[in-house]
């Protein structure tokens, strides 16, 4: 399984410290080790057909507090939320939540299973949220979450996080960059099918220190996000979910995946295809620099090849070409 090797390359590809002052996690998208999920990449195989969206305030602590006449978030649509990544989000407030309805559904496979997408404006402009399942809509589990980020001092309005003290929190990665789970964290959890996840549930953190207001993380740590946001965009942006496992059709291109994108020195190419197939690599100009032969695992070696923008050309006997587009 493609996914599976995806998987588990991004998690050695960088060290865990035995501080929790220190980064412990996948640094933010573009870096390297990042297991960000790009909204174009072809492991995106299907997105949440539905979206509920139950408002949250846009000031938990003083429900008073309003913005152009509503004391609750009000930006977007809940039609946003289902599709694809598209950029356009709907905002949940303080505490808000989105439920999302997935046919077929999400299944359990080694490795990420799905993604979450926000629209941070940066790498470190970060509003995080939890996330949960469910098999029918009624009974939820949520996925187990770590924020070591500190909690002495409110993460102002504008301030910023640290992406590598974030694990399985929505909202870790930028606008354009999915925020991956993997329904083996629940495994053992009771009321759920992990083969049969029809019901994702995104709930904004909240992100405020005041007693009595506060939400913590699976250890107890108290969760500490950009606040308070009294506008009515306030809140996690849901753009869109993700599903990472279904399989597409045999004959289908989407079987061809290109990874780690960016890529450093190799880059690995995978296809469902049991016939050879042909790689040709230009640059941005459309100046040809090498052409590979491939079946259905290769791995080049892209070691010499100077930083910069590339379109990958792939082709296979009686079919249309298929172009990416790869970052080195």
């Amino acid at each position: 399984m493609y996914k599976a090797i995806i998987y588990t390359f991004l998690l050695i590809c960088f060290s865990f410290s035995v501080s929790q002052a220190s980064a412990q996690f996948p640094p933010p998208a573009g870096k390297y080790g990042s297991t960000a999920i790009y909204k174009d990449s072809p492991i995106n195989i299907d997105w949440a057909n539905t979206c509920s969206i139950f408002r949250g305030y846009i000031d938990q602590t003083d429900t008073t507090v309003t913005f152009e006449g509503s004391n609750k978030a009000t930006y977007g649509s809940s039609l946003y939320g289902s599709g694809p990544a598209d950029d356009l989000v709907v905002s949940l407030g303080d505490q808000g939540i989105a439920i999302l309805t997935f046919d077929p559904p999400i299944k359990n496979d080694v490795g990420p299973d799905f993604s979450v997408f926000e629209n941070s404006f940066s790498n470190s402009f970060l509003e995080l949220a939890f996330v949960e399942v469910s098999s029918d809509g009624k009974r939820f589990v949520r996925f187990p979450s770590t924020s070591l980020t500190q909690s002495s001092v409110q993460v102002g309005t504008f301030d910023t996080l640290d992406a590598t003290k974030i694990n399985n929190l929505a909202g870790k990665y930028r606008m354009g960059y999915g925020t991956p789970f993997d329904l083996e964290d629940i495994i053992d959890s009771t009321g759920i099918d992990p083969s049969n996840i029809t019901h994702v549930k995104i709930i904004d953190v909240g992100g405020c220190l005041n007693p009595g207001f506060q939400s913590v993380d699976s250890e107890g740590r108290i969760i500490n996000d950009p606040w308070p946001t009294p506008f009515g965009t306030g809140g996690f942006d849901l753009d869109a979910v993700s599903v990472l496992d279904h399989y597409p059709a045999p004959d289908s291109l989407l079987t061809v995946l290109l990874y780690p994108n960016p890529v450093r020195d190799q880059l690995n190419v995978i296809c469902g295809f049991h016939t050879p197939g042909t790689l040709t690599l230009f640059d941005m100009n459309g100046r040809r620099y090498n052409s590979f032969v491939f079946e259905n695992k290769t791995t080049l070696n892209l070691g010499n090849l100077a930083q910069g923008v590339y379109f990958v050309d792939i082709k296979f006997d009686g079919m249309q070409p298929f172009i990416r587009k790869i970052v080195k």
